[in-house]
C-alpha cells in the first residue's frame, strides 16, 4: 500500500525533521484541508526578506505531513518573493511525487499555507492561484 508514496516522503511523516512549535515565530497560519481533516499551521521566522527558521505542526495523513516537512526545510534561507512564485510544479519536485486528483489538497496543504504566511507578512492579499492549491 505505502509503495505509491515516494521513500523520503514516508521517511518523513514517520521521522519529521521540521515539525514542532517557533515561540518567536514572525507570522504563523493555520490552514485545514475540510475534506479528508488534515490540518497544518506553519510557523516562520523571517529575517530581512528572508525565511530563517521554518516549523510545522498539525495531524494528517503521509502526504499532507511529509510534504510540509520536505517543504519547510526547502525554503529554509529563501527570499519571500522566491516562495510568493510556488507553485504545485515547485512542490512536486521537492516532495519527489505528482500525486493523484484525489490526494492533490493533501500535499499543497502545507504550500497553501505557507503562501497565505508570507503574502500575509507582507500585507499582501491572497491571489486566486494560492487560493486553489
Amino acid at each position: 500500500m505505502l509503495d505509491i508514496y515516494g521513500e523520503e516522503l514516508i521517511s518523513r511523516y514517520e521521522h519529521p525533521h521540521e515539525k514542532g512549535k517557533l515561540d518567536n515565530a514572525s507570522i504563523s497560519m493555520h490552514e485545514e484541508n475540510v475534506s479528508c481533516g488534515d490540518t497544518i499551521t506553519i510557523y516562520l521566522k523571517i529575517k530581512d526578506g528572508r525565511v530563517e527558521d521554518a516549523k510545522f505542526d498539525g495531524n494528517g495523513c503521509i502526504i499532507s505531513m511529509g510534504s510540509a516537512d520536505l517543504l519547510l526545510e526547502e525554503i529554509k534561507g529563501k527570499s519571500l518573493s522566491e516562495i510568493e512564485k510556488m507553485g504545485k510544479e515547485d512542490l512536486f519536485k521537492i516532495i519527489g511525487i505528482e500525486p493523484g486528483p484525489a490526494r492533490l489538497h493533501c500535499a499543497t496543504l502545507s504550500l497553501r499555507a505557507l503562501k497565505k504566511a508570507v503574502l500575509a507578512f507582507e500585507n499582501k492579499e491572497v491571489d486566486r492561484e494560492t487560493k486553489e492549491l
